[in-house]
């Protein structure tokens, strides 16, 4: 199956369907915006939505994609950096991010992982980076998979993760309640709700059991 993309009244991509079919794989049309034009877009647009609209994008390729984020997955990511902040925090390991926080990893590619670290040691200057946009590559990025998400998409953030300089990403599927664990795109470790996720390297001695994790979505 390919990517159906009919353009709007007007607007001429600067893209082909084959190609955003063969970058993002099949999906839905509505996730990506048509103005600016596929393959014309830049950070000042993007910047200029994320400060607007009640919508949040990244930017691949000169393309705006719409990051999919549904209730549950939203619920799962507050919990998570709850978690994770009640470690970073006493320890004054570095900072951490929400969905809303926009990292460039490279020319024209700006990521909103739904959580971020970053470690201390990042901090340029020993100071906390600042602006509208992360320069500073985060150590830690979780990935919250939503319906919407295909493996395509999901493969190249990996290695575009990667290849940025992140040195550990969690892939959370609250609805198998898995995680899987990735420190380059070819090693990973899938984990099931009775085992427990660590920080590794990243965040020696963290520790949480995903059952924990997913037990802010049971009833009880």
């Amino acid at each position: 199956m390919s990517l159906v993309v009919d353009s709007p009244p007007g607007v001429v991509s600067a893209l082909t369907l084959q190609d955003l079919a063969d970058r993002f794989g099949p999906m839905l049309p509505t996730r990506i915006r048509f103005e600016p034009s596929p393959g014309s877009a830049t950070e000042a647009d993007l910047v200029r939505i994320l400060d607007s609209e009640d919508r949040l994008y990244e930017l691949v390729d000169g393309t705006l994609v719409e990051k999919t984020v549904a209730f549950e997955e939203s619920e799962l990511a507050a919990w998570l950096i709850v978690v994770l902040s009640n470690f970073i925090g006493p320890r004054k390991l570095g900072l951490l991010t929400t969905p809303d926080g926009p990292y460039r990893l490279g020319t024209g590619l700006i990521r909103l992982p739904d959580v971020a670290f970053v470690a201390r040691a990042r901090f340029p200057g020993g100071k906390r980076p600042r602006g509208a946009i992360c320069d500073v590559v985060p150590n830690l990025v979780v990935e919250i998979l939503s319906p919407g998400n295909t493996p395509a998409e999901m493969r190249g953030k990996l290695a575009e993760y990667f290849r940025a300089g992140v040195e550990l990403v969690w892939l959370v599927d609250h609805r198998r309640r898995t995680c899987e664990v990735f420190t380059s795109p070819s090693e990973r470790l899938l984990l099931v709700d009775v085992q427990t996720l660590t920080g590794g390297a990243v965040l020696p001695g963290f520790e949480l059991a995903l059952r924990d994790l997913f037990s802010c979505l049971d009833d009880d």
